[in-house]
């Protein structure tokens, strides 16, 4: 998707710090990780190419910049959220299959999945050096443990979420809210983090970060739900189906098709499901059936909810008003399609 130009100067910035975190970091290790990172080819020559951003990094600077008016503070969070998020996606490939990583092969498929396992181990604890530099913007001792704390407790919910959702490939039936319990862990732990962090980067207290880290995680609630559809519905609402729906994962979609279809849809669904694989005859007949409950109006509908409780939260506690449309921009990024990565 293209970049909202109110959001470059924190992706420029955020550029520079990660790279800063690889610096000094030389070997086939870093080679293999800036590879994921999108910065060398496999034989780790310099590229050209498109560097890739997540969405839930950026909101750390754009909350720092709303209640501060600069957002430099709060650019170690966003680095370590960044490389959190990335350790994610390494692991996340080997646990799906999946061949392709954005515009690339993915890591496991070129260096096999071990490999692929210590990469992103080597990701996670970047993370926790880079929340260190926080020390060296200027913060007290405490605040960098306290930072430290939340970016630890956030990638333990995301396991905890990630291990759910694994565990929901083996059941037909999840609830609603098993569900949003899982999403609000695996994908609004870390968008919590980062809001919560440009928080705590910006000097408030732990009342209102605890109020920046509730809305971050609405936010990535609404972005995850965002992605369920489109991995059903495609990006261009073709049924270009994704490989989380061919991995059998429980989105909102299906869940709430579920829960209100009749029974001889739950039969269907449930027949296709029980198959070892899923054929393109069977989502079709999926789909169909989800389109007939309305699952998809359902499932945008409570993104957009999600998303506007998000600001609900957020509006009250800035104090630069003109910064207030970005992140306005971060909310309704949530809502599209694609708005997993950035790029330039």
């Amino acid at each position: 998707m293209a970049e909202p130009q109110a959001l470059t100067p924190y992706r420029e910035a955020l550029e520079k710090e990660l790279r800063n975190c690889f610096s000094e970091r030389q070997g086939f290790l870093y080679n293999v990780l800036r590879y994921h990172m999108g910065w060398v080819d496999q034989q780790g020559q310099p590229e050209n190419g498109s560097t890739r951003h997540s969405f839930h990094s950026l909101l750390a600077p754009a909350v720092c910049e709303a209640v501060t008016g600069q957002y430099e503070a709060a650019l170690p969070v966003a680095a370590a959220v960044e490389l959190l998020y990335n350790f994610s996606l390494v692991h996340g490939d080997v646990q799906a299959g999946r061949l392709e990583a954005g515009d690339r092969p993915s890591v496991w498929w070129v260096w096999g999945p071990a490999q692929a396992i210590n990469a992103g181990d080597g990701l996670h604890a970047l993370a926790r050096v880079a929340i260190m530099r926080l020390a060296d913007m200027g913060l007290p001792p405490d605040r960098v443990l306290r930072a430290s704390e939340m970016l630890d407790r956030s990638c333990l919910a995301m396991c905890e979420g990630q291990y759910a959702d694994l565990g929901f490939q083996d059941r037909m039936l999840v609830t609603t809210g098993e569900y949003d319990d899982m999403i609000a862990r695996k994908s609004g732990a870390l968008t919590g983090c980062s809001a919560a962090g440009g928080a705590l980067a910006a000097g408030l207290d732990e009342a209102d970060q605890d109020a920046f880290q509730s809305a971050g995680v609405k936010l990535g609630m609404a972005w995850q739900i965002t992605q369920d559809v489109t991995d059903f519905w495609g990006q261009e609402g073709n049924a270009v189906t994704a490989s989380n729906v061919l991995n059998k994962k429980k989105s909102l979609p299906l869940i709430y098709a579920l829960e209100v279809c009749g029974t001889s849809g739950k039969r269907e669904i449930g027949a296709a499901y029980k198959k070892r694989v899923l054929e393109p005859a069977d989502l079709a007949r999926v789909v169909e059936i989800m389109d007939g409950t309305g699952a998809r109006e359902y499932s945008e509908e409570r993104a957009r909810r999600l998303s506007a409780e998000a600001m609900e939260t957020l509006e009250p506690r800035i104090r630069h008003a003109e910064c207030l449309p970005t992140l306005r921009t971060l909310a309704e990024m949530a809502l599209e399609s694609g708005a997993q990565q950035l790029t330039r």
